[in-house]
């Protein structure tokens, strides 16, 4: 067999390959032209396990890894560092390192996502830098609106709204930009219905995506993000963990018996915690326990960190109809009879959970 420890980079990749038949360690450097590089590993004879540490540009290399049927490992590259103490650090040393690692059995890999689910991330992302394009205009516009004494709130955006401001008399390059920042608006506002179609489409034809649409106030793009973004559900031993991954659990710098907890840590993926902060806000005018809860918290704690815990009990409840593969009607039976046997956990709902949203 084949051991690799592979320093990718975008023009290059430094490797140590380990024969596991006669001791031999090769060190070599493979420049980033597609077909040298699919022909040295096209080459070797198997079995091969190549070990890479988590980059942007390493789509590519998944994939030929994929095409060829080798065994490619992603390793997460916090821990990778934290394995080798010294400060000296070059692509020698860390192709050394991984391939030290991927002998020794301790080399820190994650989760990587499908084909099919990297797509659907794409999808989503790409439908976010659209939205957020769009507010960008609608701010514009809005303090145009405002700074000519027209004051409209979401009105604005109807099609009475956009025929008062397009009526505004302004100076000649200000009327320029209005008109062409309506111009995006509408084009921008076109784009994402389309886009949105195709999100829809495709969370109906995942099973999971559709059960978590059966929750109140979760959406295509809420449920299909979480669906794709949590991949299996089963690696999260709890909700604790769920929370952890996804940053919304503040940080913590205690010491000697005393307790400092930060901000929120952030550590983990800023679409499915903005779309879950948005959820969660429809969700608690229609979920009566989850508004109970949210008002409760708003009352102890403000409306930030009140956002946050509702945020965070709506992704906890996703979690746990993905994980075991259940509806919101059924998700509100289990918790109502954890209600009654005293066992309920951080996430379900009691005995005034609204009806199944179908």
């Amino acid at each position: 067999m084949r051991i690799i420890g592979c320093d990718l980079h975008a023009r290059q990749q430094t490797i140590a390959m380990l024969n596991t038949e006669t001791g031999e360690v090769v060190e070599k450097i493979l420049r980033h032209d597609k077909e040298i590089v699919r022909e040295f590993y096209a080459s070797l004879p198997g079995p091969v396990r190549v070990g890479i540490e988590a980059t942007g540009s390493m789509q590519w290399f998944l994939q030929l890894m994929e095409e060829l049927g080798i065994d490619c490992q992603v390793g997460h590259p916090a821990k990778i560092r934290a394995a080798e103490p010294r400060k000296q650090k070059h692509d020698r040393r860390d192709a050394a390192l991984q391939l030290k690692l991927l002998v020794e059995n301790r080399f820190p890999a994650i989760s990587m996502p499908s084909t099919e689910q990297r797509d659907l991330r794409v999808l989503l992302l790409h439908r976010h830098q659209w939205v957020r394009m769009r507010t960008r205009v609608q701010n514009t516009l809005q303090a145009i609106a405002l700074s000519h004494g027209l004051r409209r709130g979401a009105t604005l955006w109807s099609q009475a709204g956009q025929h008062a401001i397009a009526s505004l008399p302004l100076a000649p390059n200000a009327a320029h930009r209005r008109t062409q920042l309506q111009i995006l608006y509408r084009r921008l506002d076109r784009q994402i219905g389309k886009l949105d179609e195709r999100i829809r489409d495709q969370a109906l034809r995942r099973p999971g995506a559709n059960l978590l649409m059966t929750h109140p106030g979760v959406g295509a793009v809420t449920a299909l993000a979480t669906d794709v973004f949590l991949g299996d559900p089963t690696r999260f031993p709890d909700g604790k963990a769920l929370a952890s991954y996804v940053g919304m659990i503040p940080s913590e710098h205690s010491s000697g018996g005393r307790q400092q907890l930060g901000k929120l840590s952030k550590q983990g993926n800023p679409l499915l915690r903005f779309l879950w902060g948005e959820a969660a806000m429809h969700a608690v005018r229609q979920d009566p326990r989850l508004k109970h809860f949210y008002r409760h918290k708003l009352q102890q704690k403000g409306l930030g960190k009140a956002r946050v815990a509702a945020a965070r009990k709506l992704g906890i409840r996703l979690y746990i109809m993905l994980r075991d593969q259940i509806d919101y009607e059924e998700f509100c039976r289990r918790g109502q009879l954890r209600q009654k046997s005293g066992s309920a956990h951080a996430g379900m709902p009691g005995r005034n959970s609204g009806p199944a949203v179908q």
